[in-house]
């Protein structure tokens, strides 16, 4: 008796499949080498002869300083700092003004905030250096030109301000100002002694953060053409390098900026990361 044997060929082995993590590892040594390739290619390809003559002339930076220092940088700190002072306290009256109960208030605060945060920095810079000596000639703005820089840093630095502080002061809880009113405080007592202090601890980062933008926008003072007294930073090596041919004094100009602002991004990294340990 024949027995029928059935006899099964077993196929190929199924590939195991990649973890993610091993996909992961794989796209970013992929990614890795691709900038690898690039970098060099573009080491090779440039003429570091020309840029270094061009952008990173020792002779040409000399010729920066000290004046860089002592009319560009000085100008730009003078510049920043008293816009921000004028929009801090600008802003945190207009935060105050978007959460009033009157409705007049919240309207201009409103409007305020949305034509300053629409219009470009520029635009400001030159209504408030043509357009207003034009409509008021017998007007003269007080320490002229810091006193026009100010204004128009400070009107724009306001707007963004105001909104930032409208969120730490609704980020307070509510149990906050109860419990100042419960100790006979006026709503205006508790606000001013309880609940901005507080807010203005929780947006502390942002408000670091508008500091350095604002440092970068005091390079729109050019438009308004000042002499060379008031010159800043951008303005300062744009002359410099206009007038000697060469773009080094502007990448002087450009690490300058960058030894103001860097720090202040460490700063602000460093207040975010302790509010986060502060909230576990």
């Amino acid at each position: 008796m024949t027995t029928d044997t059935t006899v099964t060929e077993a196929g190929p082995a199924p590939r195991a499949r990649l973890s993610p993590r091993k996909r992961k590892k794989i796209s970013l040594a992929i990614q890795y080498a691709v900038f690898l390739v690039v970098i060099v290619t573009l080491a090779f390809v440039a003429d570091w002869a020309a840029i270094q003559h061009a952008f990173f002339n020792l002779d040409e930076a000399r010729k920066a300083f000290p004046d860089i220092l002592a009319v560009g940088l000085k100008n730009t700190i003078i510049y920043t700092l008293s816009g921000y002072i004028l929009g801090f306290f600008l802003g945190l009256v207009v935060a105050l003004m978007r959460l009033s109960d009157v409705l007049p208030y919240r309207a201009i605060a409103l409007a305020y905030i949305e034509i300053f945060r629409g219009l470009p920095a520029i635009v400001v810079f030159m209504i408030l250096g043509f357009g207003v000596p034009i409509a008021f000639q017998d007007y003269e703005m007080p320490y002229d030109p810091y006193g026009t820089v100010a204004l128009a840093l400070g009107l724009v630095s306001a707007a963004y301000l105001a909104e930032t502080f409208r969120a730490g002061i609704e980020a307070v809880p509510k149990g906050q100002t109860e419990a100042a009113r419960s100790l006979g405080m006026s709503q205006g007592r508790a606000m001013f002694t309880v609940i901005v202090p507080q807010a203005i601890r929780i947006v502390i980062p942002p408000l670091t953060n508008e500091l350095i933008l604002l440092f970068k926008d005091s390079s729109l003072v050019f438009v308004i053409g000042f002499t060379l007294s008031g010159y800043e930073l951008f303005k300062f090596g744009e002359s410099l390098s206009t007038r000697t041919g060469n773009s080094t004094p502007l990448i002087v100009a450009g690490l300058l900026y960058l030894c103001l602002t860097v720090p202040l991004g460490y700063l602000v990294r460093k207040l975010e990361a302790k509010q986060k340990r502060g909230r576990v």
